[in-house]
């Protein structure tokens, strides 16, 4: 390749293929991921509301619950829309800036879910095997740091990497064989040699994704340890139902992300990782309010509550 073009983009668009193999699914599709869509936007958006008006929900375990809402809102708005707009008017291109945008933006909530989940295994091991120790190192300015540090590695990551792609060349064929600009599908299409960048995501992941995946899987073997030497069966069924539902959101979370980025990535499987890849960016957004709306007697109590002061109020307006 010739050293000028290097640095020069030649595509203006992509075209994101997704499941247009299928296009008599279309409708199908899109009126089920509008259902998903809506239902995860209000579940997380429930979510939010109560754990800032409930004080009884405005604990260190809540107020990182309402911090994953938020980026699950954020996460399957980046992908979503798109993906509803191609199915209702069968149009699948992209421009170059919102391709890597959408691109930044999943790096970005990608790298702060995996940090969120890791302060909430955190702040779980310390409720559960350090409780006499729990309000002295998950006071309000911990949890602000917390936070804000798991929003600020996933932006920090994923800039690194933007910043990257921004510089590449991609002058070959724009046909992304997926529903959203991921980084696998992206690398494949660049003309300039993709070492230095694969170099550079494989330092990222190691420092930003194995970290918190390694702090996850220590709270959790230290969590199962101290509930097991509880004497009492009530005792260990009301320590373990504290962080069962997190556990089930970890689980679904990683074990989606290993299986899209370890299954060989050949032609037969493609359309395999498309569906897995759906259980993390389309899928989790649903389900982690569910599952911690559905296990969760605080939650329930605070749902039930302000249904009932919004009945309240509704009723007085007719009046």
């Amino acid at each position: 390749m010739d050293p000028s073009r290097r640095n020069t983009t030649v595509v203006a668009e992509f075209r994101l293929l997704g499941f247009g193999h299928h296009p008599e699914l279309h409708i199908l599709l899109f009126m089920t991921f509008l259902l998903i869509y809506s239902a995860a936007m209000l579940g997380n958006l429930i979510i939010i509301v109560l754990v800032l008006y409930d004080r009884h929900l405005q604990t260190p375990m809540y107020f990182f619950l309402g911090n994953l809402s938020c980026v699950e809102i954020w996460y399957i708005s980046n992908t979503l829309p798109k993906m509803l707009a191609t199915f209702l008017t069968l149009e699948s291109t992209i421009s170059f800036n919102g391709c890597l945008t959408q691109f930044f933006f999943f790096g970005f909530l990608i790298g702060a879910e995996t940090c969120l989940l890791s302060v909430m295994s955190y702040d779980r091991y310390l409720a559960i095997c350090r409780p006499l120790h729990y309000r002295t190192h998950m006071n309000n300015k911990m949890c602000f740091l917390l936070a804000f540090g798991s929003w600020m590695s996933g932006f920090l990551g994923s800039t690194v990497l933007t910043v990257l792609f921004v510089q590449s060349a991609f002058c070959g064929p724009n046909e992304i064989d997926h529903f959203f600009c991921d980084f696998i599908p992206l690398v494949k299409l660049l003309c300039s040699d993709p070492y230095i960048i694969a170099l550079l995501t494989l330092l990222l992941s190691i420092t930003f994704t194995l970290p918190p995946f390694l702090l996850t899987l220590s709270s959790y073997v230290c969590i199962i340890l101290t509930v097991l030497r509880i004497p009492s069966t009530t005792g260990r069924q009301k320590a373990f139902s504290t962080c069962s539902s997190h556990l089930i959101v970890v689980t679904i979370f990683y074990g989606s992300l290993i299986i899209v980025y370890q299954l060989p990535h050949s032609e037969t499987l493609g359309d395999l990782n498309k569906v897995f890849s759906l259980w993390y960016t389309t899928l989790t957004p649903l389900v982690n309010p569910l599952i911690y709306s559905l296990r969760n007697r605080e939650v329930k109590e605070s749902f039930k509550k302000a249904l009932l002061q919004f009945a309240l109020v509704g009723s007085n307006l007719l009046k």
